[in-house]
């Protein structure tokens, strides 16, 4: 490979006239006296009032090291320590300069030049305009002694030095850990999530949508988010949530973007609006999809010009804040609908993370069990531990099939404080685990046996009055498909979903087409499922 130098003429350190000159330092000379560094060619960037002194200086390298060729460019500051014209001329040598990686290494020489020329050259080489390494040269310890000037190459990959690497990966294992509220999972899945969660969190202020069944943990996380948000990245503004499903019409708008006093009646006075008081920092709108169309205009306008107006007013109000969504329903469907505006989907998708439920994770509940109890010692000062049995009792119970976990999180941290505040010894036995399991099978019955009601009424609904014409047996089939079809993005994955086991056994797989066939039989297709309001 060939040694290229690109340095900076040192207007200063460089100088030197007569003989006298060689018993001086001077570090782009310097340079190129290493035994163990042959520079091959070397670009010095001039200003053209010293050009006396770099043909001076380049006479000195050619007669020191007859192998290097010096080749002067001319660059022009209007004021050297102007940081934008500094960065501006050299980003224009790098942009216009033939680099050939495959066959020369650059290092560049950061000795010389006032400060924020050493600055510039450092961030060009960060960003790999220029696709090298530093290079820094000193002076002898004695420079009386004839001992040679010393040199040390830096090399900005920084995953190339060991220690720096572990840092960097210890410090990615304690923001994930954060993200996690410091709870050991173990679902690989999920931890992988939270590793990329944790990158984007650091990296991007783009908006976030996070999906997935009630007491997943949304709202938890986005708050998590925004913490390492605060510490890592600088936001200074604070984290402002609303639940959307608890506005509407006119209390959404004002509720989001304020008002001017007299804009309604009971409008007795201004009022800031959540995305004005999210500025410079998070704004966490949990259940998104239940605001209205209107809102939601308004919103993209907000993300996208960071502008919006407010109710009764007529200037616009900045806010720059970043976007966190959170929701439990199916944005796509939504759409197809009518309910949710696409454009809007479009911008709030771009790092989109589905939170599974407890039941996809049975291996995590024991390290949440472990920190609930943590989480309850705190609050009450008092420790409370499961019996061995009665913890192999609820582990079993909790990881069966069978278990619903329809709160999913939420279940699981009510059950565990019900049986802490049940064992006044602190010692959770295998009875109070009994009872609360039954308590758990019967609240989740409860709210199947709601639920399939509601499921009865929409298929009447759908069948326009030949509800009663089908026979209960078909009635029951039926209403599990019409529940996955609206679970689903698309008939084909109702389909894989509905005929998971005897697709294995078909050479040929239409499942599409099976659905499509079967929903035939009473009369309704895909399109009509999805967009029925319940």
């Amino acid at each position: 490979m060939t040694n290229v130098a690109i340095g900076l003429l040192g207007t200063l350190l460089d100088r030197g006239e007569g003989a006298d000159r060689w018993s001086k330092w001077r570090p782009t000379v310097s340079l190129c006296q290493h035994e163990d560094l042959l520079i091959h060619r070397f670009e010095l960037l001039i200003e053209k009032r010293y050009r006396k002194l770099a043909e001076l200086v380049a006479d000195d390298i050619r007669s020191v090291s007859p192998e290097t060729k010096v080749r002067l460019h001319e660059v022009y500051f209007r004021d050297p320590w102007a940081f934008e014209d500094v960065y501006g001329q050299l980003h224009e040598f790098a942009r216009g300069y033939p680099f050939d990686t495959e066959r020369e290494q650059y290092l560049l020489h950061v000795t010389t030049g006032t400060h924020v020329a050493q600055i510039c050259t450092f961030l060009l080489t960060e960003s790999r305009h220029f696709p090298g390494r530093l290079i820094q040269t000193s002076p002898p310890k004695r420079r009386s002694s004839g001992e040679p000037s010393r040199y040390s190459i830096i090399d900005l990959d920084l995953s190339k030095y060991d220690r720096i690497a572990q840092r960097f990966a210890s410090e990615k294992r304690e923001a994930s850990e954060f993200l996690k509220a410091g709870i050991n999972t173990r679902n690989k899945s999920f931890n992988q999530m939270i590793d990329e969660i944790e990158h984007v969190a650091i990296h991007s202020d783009a908006p976030i949508l996070l999906t997935g069944p009630t007491g997943a943990g949304k709202s938890s996380l986005a708050r998590r988010i925004f913490e390492l948000r605060k510490h890592r990245a600088g936001v200074a503004g604070r984290f402002v949530e609303v639940n959307c499903a608890t506005v509407r019409s006119d209390a959404a708008m004002s509720t989001l973007f304020g008002h001017k006093k007299g804009a309604f009646t009971g409008a007795t006075q201004d009022r800031n609006g959540l995305i004005r008081e999210a500025h410079e920092g998070i704004l966490f709108l949990d259940e998104v999809g239940e605001l209205g169309l209107d809102e939601q205009a308004m919103l993209l306008r907000a993300i996208e010009e960071k502008r919006f107006l407010q109710l009764g007013s007529d200037q616009e109000i900045a806010s720059d804040f970043q976007l966190i969504c959170g929701t439990n329903r199916d944005l796509g469907t939504a759409v197809r609908s009518g309910q949710f505006r696409d454009d809007l989907l479009a911008r709030i998708n771009l790092w989109t993370f589905e939170l599974p439920g407890l039941a996809q994770r049975t291996e995590d509940i024991e390290p949440n069990i472990e920190y609930e109890l943590e989480q309850i010692a705190s609050a009450t000062g008092r420790l409370y531990r499961f019996s061995k049995e009665a913890m192999r009792v609820f582990l079993r119970f909790a990881k069966e099939p069978d278990a619903k976990w329809t709160g999913n999180f939420r279940d699981l941290s009510g059950a565990i404080a019900r049986m802490a505040t049940l064992a006044p010894s602190g010692r959770i036995t295998e009875s109070t685990v009994k009872r609360e399991i039954e308590r758990l099978r019967h609240s989740w019955y409860a709210l199947e046996t709601n639920r399939d009601s509601d499921d009865d009424r929409n298929l009447e609904m759908l069948l326009w009055g030949k509800h009663a014409d089908i026979d209960e047996f078909d009635r029951v089939q039926l209403t599990h498909v019409v529940s996955v079809c609206r679970e689903s993005t698309s008939l084909s994955a109702a389909g894989r979903r509905l005929f998971a086991s005897s697709r294995k056994k078909r050479k040929v797989t239409n499942d599409a087409d099976r659905l499509r066939k079967y929903l035939g039989r009473f009369g309704l297709d895909w399109n009509r499922i999805i967009t029925q309001v319940s």
